[in-house]
């Protein structure tokens, strides 16, 4: 794995987690009863994004240290997850010596 790899690894996992994250004890305008004009009801009181932000970023360095380490491994290649053997040999893709 090259380090973009890695990186967009990372990013990826980052945000989906992020996504898992935000709305986790969220307390709306229309639960606390502080409905600020122009805004809907749904809207967060106190988002907390640097406290979710952190939160993301210790689950995501743990979850990419799991995923980076089994690819890294070899344990699951592209090759694994192939249910219709389409990447064998004779697959009939075109090679560079055709």
């Amino acid at each position: 794995m090259s380090i973009t790899s890695a990186i967009v690894l990372f990013a990826v996992i980052w945000f989906m987690v992020f996504l898992i994250v935000l709305p986790l004890r969220l307390v709306t305008q229309g639960d606390a009863g502080e409905l600020v004009p122009g805004t809907h009801k749904s809207a967060p009181v106190d988002p907390q994004l640097k406290r979710r932000a952190k939160i993301t970023t210790v689950w995501a360095i743990g979850l990419w240290a799991v995923i980076a380490g089994v690819l890294l491994s070899g344990l699951l290649t592209v090759e694994s997850i192939d249910m219709f053997n389409r990447m064998g040999p004779g697959s009939g893709l075109p090679t560079a010596a055709q």
